[in-house]
């Protein structure tokens, strides 16, 4: 007979990363044949803009998915329940509302995050005894080992399981059209407008680049996030970017293939990151990427072989990077190269299906 697992994820609306790893998750034939599944939708948020808002919508989505949860758990009867709760400052009062439910019904839980912060909170003495009650008695599992630190306090490492996140492998081959003489190198960044995301960053590295002599365009994809577009534009203008740098709206399906296609390299500034699946797009589509010492990063972007790793909020290092693969042809296609078979060996949802599932059968057997 097989287990039964009740998933308590996130999945779009809004699209982000754990959004995306939930619907992998929910749509998965391995993960839904191998264990008697059940799935409710842990998000209060319906777009981009209303994560981290509070209004009475948000509190009524949250109290319906109570009250699903409390029935599943009468009703349904999980041997084991996996949580993709957050421990933010705001989202850990609401979600563990939703542990200690489940703690009451005395269930095996697991949090799978693809969040962090509790490293920043911990020394008040309110979030530390919230954290105490929040981390009791459970598995963790994280995106990448250097993800354990912002846990260390509160889960011993035979508690911790490592699942690095995949994406779907594109189905169709494809050929990066070669540069020609005066043709411009196509510099990508691919996310919500969001600042934490160091899109701001990369405009003042922009400008770095041309005060050193590079001609280059530099496309920015994705949708309002705690960015307007208008401030966005205006950024632009105070910059004087407007030949250098254009926002291109969202991009989604084939649209979004065909901009990685055209482009020669990936730019991902982040400061504050877990993992980054964007980053494994830009990896199959042969892009060498540019981003930061952040979260699991470091895990997918190996410095000077798939990309470089910079320091965050550091626009010149930024432009030394970018500067180097804007004059280097042959290091940009030989970065993309490796970057692609990392991609093919560690990063599809094949393999993070694989992984997870194996995970999840471990924890069921386990008696620790």
């Amino acid at each position: 007979m097989r287990s039964k697992v009740l998933f308590i994820l996130h999945v779009p609306p809004p699209i982000h990363g754990a959004a995306m790893v939930g619907k992998y998750i929910s749509e998965s034939f391995l993960i839904n044949s191998t264990f008697n599944t059940k799935f409710i939708n842990l998000g209060t948020s319906l777009s981009v803009d209303e994560i981290g808002d509070v209004g009475l919508s948000k509190f009524l989505r949250f109290f319906n998915i109570l009250w699903k949860v409390f029935v599943s758990l009468i009703k349904f009867k999980p041997d084991v329940v996996y949580m993709t709760p957050s421990v933010s400052k705001k989202g850990i009062f609401k979600d563990l509302i939703v542990v200690l439910l489940i703690k009451s019904f005395g269930k095996k839980l697991v949090y799978h995050f693809h969040n962090k912060g509790v490293v920043n909170n911990q020394n008040s003495k309110l979030y530390h005894y919230l954290y105490k009650i929040f981390f009791n008695d459970v598995y963790v599992i994280l995106l990448s080992r250097f993800l354990y630190s912002d846990v260390k306090k509160y889960v011993p490492e035979n508690k911790v399981l490592i699942c690095p996140n995949g994406i779907p492998k594109i189905s169709n081959s494809f050929v990066r059209p070669k540069k020609e003489g005066n043709d411009k190198v196509n510099l990508l960044f691919l996310s919500n407008l969001i600042e934490s995301k160091g899109i701001f960053i990369l405009l003042d590295a922009c400008k770095d680049l041309i005060q050193r002599g590079m001609t280059f365009r530099c496309n920015l994809v994705g949708g309002e996030g705690d960015i307007s577009i208008k401030q966005l534009k205006q950024k632009i203008i105070d910059l004087d970017l407007e030949n250098y740098v254009y926002y291109l709206g969202k991009r989604y399906g084939e649209d979004k293939n065909e901009i990685f296609l055209n482009s020669d390299i990936f730019v991902f500034p982040t400061f504050n990151e877990t993992f980054g699946l964007v980053n494994l797009e830009a990896m199959q589509f042969r892009l060498p990427i540019v981003s930061t010492n952040e979260g699991g990063i470091p895990d997918i972007v190996e410095d000077g072989e798939t990309g470089f790793i910079v320091q965050k909020k550091d626009h010149f290092a930024l432009a030394d990077r970018l500067l180097q693969l804007i004059e280097n042809e042959d290091l940009r296609v030989e970065m993309g190269r490796r970057g692609e078979l990392k991609f093919l060996n560690k990063f599809t949802t094949d393999i993070f299906e694989k992984n997870f599932t194996k995970i999840l059968l471990d924890i069921l057997k386990s008696s620790i």
